[in-house]
């Protein structure tokens, strides 16, 4: 291997790991009470949220408004996530997640088990990676805490 395979293979390597600090700032945000001023910083200017049966939002005021509503509805929130399959070319980058979050709504104190998959798009922006495009999809659960899922059916991949 010569000295220009090793230079890129490491750059490769240090973009994933920025990346995978940047999805654990996106987790950190969201249990900091969905924090409408931080999630704008880690998003693209023109970036994009959405989820099927939660919203979309597009761009930074976009993005504010949709935090807002989630800091209304959700008292605590515990993101975690794992298993990032992460894809590097140049500026872009594309990666998914699984996710498992403990979640308590307001109404009704609801305690409940959520799970889903993130299928993201990233792009370095002044040498910064940024989330682009951050899609939540199935299969996912959202299940009553003492219930639990096994009663519930996982929502196929969309």
């Amino acid at each position: 291997m010569d000295l220009s395979e090793l230079e890129a293979r490491l750059i490769q390597t240090e973009d994933v790991e920025a990346i995978k600090r940047l999805k654990a700032s996106y987790c950190e945000i969201c249990d900091d009470d969905h924090n409408t001023d931080r999630i704008i910083g880690i998003f693209t200017e023109d970036g994009v949220w959405e989820g099927r049966g939660v919203g979309k939002a597009s761009g930074h005021a976009e993005l504010q408004a949709l935090f807002k509503t989630f800091q209304a509805s959700i008292s605590f929130s515990q993101h975690m996530v794992f298993n990032p399959q992460i894809t590097v070319d140049g500026d872009i980058a594309k990666g998914t997640w699984y996710f498992l979050g403990m979640f308590t709504f307001y109404e009704g104190t609801q305690a409940k088990w959520q799970t889903c998959r993130y299928h993201e798009d990233y792009r370095k922006v002044d040498g910064e990676w940024k989330i682009a495009h951050l899609r939540i999809k199935g299969p996912a659960i959202s299940a009553d805490y003492k219930a639990g899922w096994a009663r519930d059916k996982p929502r196929k991949a969309v």
